[in-house]
């Protein structure tokens, strides 16, 4: 019992939690009460607002109580216009970073979590790759993301995406164990298909992952299908080249029986040519793919999404690969919570104090 309180109760999965309270003296169907009743919405461990529980002595409760919760610290929330709303967190493990909240058709939230402060594959085109790698964040950590954000929703949380700060591959065990506890009936309930791993190509990662038959989505980030280009804009190309990334990606659509979603940055003048869709068309032949295009969020200035124009052309070349195409909107960017400009900063919108 010593070595399992001395962690968080929210960075243990479910049998974790369950050898927890039966060291305490309590079984497994009261394990469950208990798992469901800390991550109902709006509780407080601190407070000891676990309330009276049927079939579960107070002991046991009071130990529970008793055990350590990790917190986080929101320095800050900013509220796009379009309805987006950025989370800067602050850990009492050391550093800062954020969660979006993301409307969906103004009937329910997707949130998207961060899981590294900071990133270190250093995406040329990244806010967060620019800051470099700091530490890979507990599972706790991405639990109270999570958390914190639904418990001041107005809407219903029903998604949600490992696309913040950090490459999520490179956190596998402690993202997928955050995974298990957002999906976990009697836990934060997010449907597995529900919630999607982004990742830029950890192949070695990609590989394991399809082994072990996890019901959630992957998203692969690839932004050129030309090696060279690749490497400049995505220098994870060097370690897990295209050819083995893609040689991975076969084999997850194989075990899952279901496409591939290429998740694909669109780059005024540079990856939008009739090059590189014949790239593309020869790099994922006979691979059942979707094609999700992103125009690129980039602070900096240096690069810039193409016009209306350069789009219509190259979504007309694509039709050659005879795959779906969709169009990912990247929202929130007054605030710096669009895709790839996450860098632990408060910056503009409208500040809040609570969810109005």
């Amino acid at each position: 019992m010593d070595a399992l309180t001395t962690r968080p109760l929210n960075d243990m999965d479910f049998d974790e939690f369950s050898s927890f309270v039966r060291a305490c003296g309590g079984q497994e169907r009261q394990a469950r009460r208990l798992f469901a009743a800390l991550y109902r919405p709006g509780r407080d461990v601190a407070a000891g607002l676990l309330g009276k529980l049927d079939e579960v002595s107070p002991r046991v409760v009071d130990h529970v109580t008793a055990a350590p919760w990790g917190r986080l610290r929101v320095v800050d929330r900013r509220q796009a216009s379009d309805g987006f709303v950025k989370y800067l967190f602050e850990s009492p493990l050391g550093g800062r970073f954020e969660a979006v909240r993301i409307p969906l058709f103004d009937k329910k939230h997707v949130v998207c979590v961060s899981s590294q402060v900071g990133c270190a594959l250093g995406c040329a085109f990244c806010a967060t790759g620019r800051l470099g790698f700091s530490r890979n964040l507990e599972t706790w950590e991405m639990v109270e993301q999570l958390r914190v954000v639904r418990d001041e929703a107005r809407l219903p949380v029903r998604h949600a995406v490992f696309m913040g700060m950090g490459e999520p591959f490179l956190n596998y065990e402690r993202v997928l164990r955050a995974a298990s506890l957002f999906t976990r009936s009697g836990g934060l309930q997010i449907s597995g298909r529900n919630l999607t791993i982004s990742t830029a190509g950890i192949a070695p990662a990609i590989e394991r992952f399809t082994r072990e038959g996890h019901p959630f989505r992957l998203t692969f980030s690839l932004t050129s299908a030309i090696p060279e280009k690749r490497l400049e804009l995505m220098p994870v190309e060097r370690a897990y080249p295209l050819p083995v990334l893609v040689e991975a990606i076969r084999a997850f659509t194989r075990a899952r029986g279901e496409r591939a979603v290429i998740a694909y940055v669109v780059i005024r003048g540079v990856n939008t040519g009739p090059e590189d869709v014949e790239a593309l068309r020869q790099l994922f032949e006979g691979i059942p793919i979707k094609l999700d295009l992103i125009d690129v969020c980039d602070a900096s200035g240096r690069f810039q999404p193409p016009d209306a124009e350069e789009l219509r052309r190259f979504r007309d070349l694509l039709q050659v690969l005879k795959v779906p195409i969709g169009r990912r909107y990247s929202g929130g960017a007054e605030i710096g919570a669009s895709c790839g400009n996450l860098a632990a900063t408060a910056q503009g919108g409208t500040a809040l104090e609570r969810d109005s």
